[in-house]
Order: structure tokens, then C-alpha cells, then sequence
């Protein structure tokens, strides 16, 4: 499957957030989170947060990123379809989106933070050259939470 990364329409966050991914992955719902779901149906806001759509070939919404850059780094959050997740789609999603963050940036590393009980996401992310730089607990409307940090460094021409 080929993805397409494109500037986020209202209609794609709308979709998002009525995603649900059931079981332990449930913890990646947007609506236990009203003021990110606010956020990212607030235009404006969905901008400066740098996301962006994910298509298929057809133009189907198959995920999303978002991308914060500063200081050389790009920090990048993302959200695989749940009907898409576990299919070995991650793979070639996950390349789409550093394709997207190093052609529109130029970052001399790439960061993320996962949920330490996502083994099957971590898996893509170190298959794809992703390291765990450092571990830690963050709260949320679930509780308490371990977290993985982990960077690819991009190498520079």
C-alpha cells in the first residue's frame, strides 16, 4: 500500500477522532480527551500542530502525523486506521511520514514517545532505525503511564 501525506482536512479530523482501537490500545481513543479532540477539530490550532492526513491511493483517510519542529529536531506523533493496525501496514506508513518530516524539514533527528506497552509499534520503530533514548511515567486521563523516548538520528549529505 502506497501513502500519501497531505495538509489535514475538517472532514479527517472528524474521522479521527471517532476512531477506537479496543483493548490496551483503547488508551489511544481521542474522546477520554476532550480538550485534544477540541484541538485537533480547531483549524487554526490543527495547523500549528502540524498535522497531516494520511491516504491511501484511492485518497481513503488511512492516518495521521503530526510534526513539531524546532532546534534541528522534529518531534512527530501518529495514528495508524485502527482496521489498519497489526495488518504490516506499519512499516511502509511510518517511511511515508519520515519521507514527509525529512523533505519538508531538513531535521538532524527525528523523536517520538510511545507507550512502553506498544511492543508491536516499537518493533516498527526500531525496524526502522529508531533508538529508546530514555524511559519515564507521564499522566493522563488513564492514570499513570510508561513512556519510551526514542530518536533516529538523520544522518546529513
Amino acid at each position: 500500500m502506497r501513502f500519501n501525506v497531505v495538509p489535514m482536512l475538517q472532514k479527517h479530523a472528524e474521522q479521527i477522532v471517532q476512531w477506537s482501537y479496543g483493548g490496551d490500545y483503547a488508551f489511544y481513543d481521542w474522546p477520554p480527551y476532550p480538550e485534544d479532540v477540541a484541538e485537533l477539530l480547531d483549524a487554526d490550532i490543527r495547523r500549528s500542530e502540524g498535522f497531516q492526513s494520511v491516504l491511501d491511493e484511492g485518497g481513503e483517510l488511512v492516518g495521521y502525523f503530526n510534526y513539531l519542529f524546532g532546534d534541528g529536531v522534529v518531534e512527530i506523533g501518529l495514528g495508524l486506521r485502527p482496521d489498519l493496525t497489526g495488518s504490516g501496514h506499519g512499516e511502509s506508513f511510518l517511511e511515508a511520514g519520515l519521507d514527509y518530516a525529512i523533505g519538508k524539514f531538513d531535521p538532524s533527528c527525528i523523536m517520538l514517545n510511545v507507550a512502553a506497552f506498544n511492543q508491536r509499534a516499537i518493533k516498527v520503530y526500531e525496524r526502522a532505525g529508531f533508538q529508546t533514548v530514555r524511559t519515564y511515567e507521564r499522566q493522563s486521563n488513564r492514570g499513570t503511564h510508561e513512556f519510551a523516548e526514542m530518536r533516529l538520528e538523520i544522518a546529513q549529505a
